[in-house]
């Protein structure tokens, strides 16, 4: 009953991981990849996870909608031509609970953690709420959402007679949540925050992440070919922001092994090249 106790003591704010928000896309296009792709909507629908769109041929048009385009000379990105991107339910559980709005089995996200909460008393979009960003990109392009998500703590600690929030994150959203509180003064942190609580944090960055470059990946899918995602998932900020960082691995340690060679933190551009 003490854990029980002191779970209740605070509120919740869920900060989801990479691929961990539900993506809204309208879209006005002057051109398609193919024939099966829509060139206009008259509204948003659900781009992520729509499993309807992750299937072969159809998957080339999710991929030109969702990619990023990188300027090199303001060094950031912006949606696809014709593409607007919207993340729906700020503040709310239910688009971190499923990232398929149609709460299919295979979008089930901060589902079981929510429930286990609101067992122990908590109450959805009052106590625990959701804090869901656009996981493609770096927090140097998420700085709306960090404005956002001192006003959602701000709220959440005042709509619950002023109890200190605990920010409770998964892989990404460690990092995210980090640069979150480091850019927030020692007297507002005091004031509203408990703690950071992270669910596999991905502080010393991510092996993956190579692969992902390297080969991409197929999302659990053999229908999916890795070369042809890869080509939406290394548009996107967040997965250099997740490369293996100097701070966590040693120099000597192998990250990526070939049969012509073995590359480190040391050689990441001899990798990339």
């Amino acid at each position: 009953m003490a854990v029980v106790r002191w779970l209740c003591l605070y509120d919740r704010a869920q900060v989801p991981g990479d691929g961990g928000s539900q993506v809204e896309a309208k879209l006005n296009k002057d051109k398609v990849v193919h024939y099966l792709c829509e060139k206009t909507t008259q509204d948003f629908f659900n781009i992520w996870l729509n499993m309807e769109l992750l299937v072969p041929w159809v998957i080339d048009c999710w991929i030109d909608n969702m990619r990023l385009v990188y300027d090199n000379v303001t060094r950031t990105t912006s949606n696809s031509k014709g593409v607007e991107i919207r993340i729906p339910g700020f503040g709310d559980t239910s688009t971190v609970e499923w990232l398929d709005p149609s709460h299919a089995s295979q979008g089930a996200y901060f589902k079981d953690i929510a429930n286990t909460l609101v067992a122990l008393g908590y109450e959805r979009n009052v106590s625990l709420r959701g804090a869901p960003y656009d996981f493609r990109k770096a927090p140097n392009e998420n700085g709306e959402y960090f404005v956002s998500l001192k006003a959602l703590v701000e709220e959440t600690y005042r709509i619950n007679d002023n109890k200190r929030v605990v920010i409770l994150a998964h892989s990404m959203g460690g990092p995210m949540s980090l640069h979150f509180l480091h850019s927030q003064s020692k007297s507002w942190k005091d004031q509203h925050i408990h703690a950071l609580v992270a669910l596999s944090g991905a502080w010393g960055g991510s092996v993956k992440a190579l692969k992902v470059f390297a080969v991409g990946d197929d999302l659990g899918s053999y229908a999916l070919s890795e070369a042809t995602l890869r080509e939406e998932q290394i548009t996107s900020p967040s997965l250099a922001w997740l490369m293996p960082s100097s701070l966590f691995w040693s120099p000597d340690e192998i990250l990526v092994q070939t049969d012509v060679r073995n590359y480190t933190i040391n050689n990441f551009q001899e990798f990339f090249e």
